[in-house]
């Protein structure tokens, strides 16, 4: 299987998180850390439409559909952009739970003749991202109740195709309302915003294989080499 984003980082703490996107805390989101090397299965603050406005809330990225019958089937952390809409895994999460992972940047793997080079992907103006993502409410008699997600996934656009075939969708500012509006259901009005973002307006550059390890960790990580 093509493995695709699945390890991203976010420094920027959770407060300057929410008032870049003029979104208000829960109390879980309030307590995760700073992240240089975020896997899957770790709990993540992500952005949704709440009923009093944005809000931003930990959730566990792989992701637990609601009619699972228990917690220990898949998980799975990307959802491909060209299926979204007609896997059930996906289908009813794209319409109606559409949410936002904020992202100091993303890493991806470059096959070399002798290994992997990994690369730190972000905005070149240093910008936060916004990873496209969908969620599910996952609830059963006696059991936590679990909140988690999975990130949507593309085509690599011209900067990222010489380091990896596929990409995280990344919504742009102006499209952040449409996106975590659950009223727009309507799959002609969202498939527009799942295609690459512009290369010109991101950059890549490659770093220590450090980040390969996930029990690695720290600004180091994120550094030139």
């Amino acid at each position: 299987m093509l493995r695709m984003c699945g390890r991203y980082e976010l420094h920027t703490p959770v407060e300057e998180v929410a008032r870049r996107f003029d979104a208000v805390l829960t109390d879980a989101a309030r307590a995760l850390p700073p992240r240089y090397n975020i896997a899957p299965t770790l709990r993540v603050p992500v952005l949704r439409q709440g009923r009093h406005g944005r809000e931003i809330e930990a959730m566990i990225w792989g992701l637990t559909p609601s009619w699972a019958k228990d917690r220990s089937g898949a998980k799975p952390i990307n959802a491909r952009a060209e299926t979204v809409f007609d896997k059930p895994m996906f289908r009813n999460a794209i319409q109606r739970r559409r949410c936002l992972l904020p992202a100091d940047g993303f890493y991806e793997w470059q096959q070399g003749p002798a290994r992997k080079q990994p690369y730190h992907i972000g905005m070149a103006d240093g910008s936060l991202l916004a990873l496209a993502g969908v969620w599910e409410y996952w609830a059963q008699a006696g059991q936590e109740p679990l909140v988690s997600c999975a990130i949507v996934v593309t085509d690599a656009n011209a900067l990222m195709a010489r380091i990896h075939e596929r990409m995280p969708v990344i919504i742009a500012p102006r499209d952040y309302a449409r996106w975590l509006d659950p009223a727009l259901s309507d799959r002609a009005a969202i498939e527009p915003m799942l295609t690459p973002f512009a290369a010109d307006q991101m950059r890549a550059y490659p770093i220590s294989t450090r980040v390969s390890n996930v029990k690695n960790d720290g600004p180091e990580l994120i550094q030139p080499v």
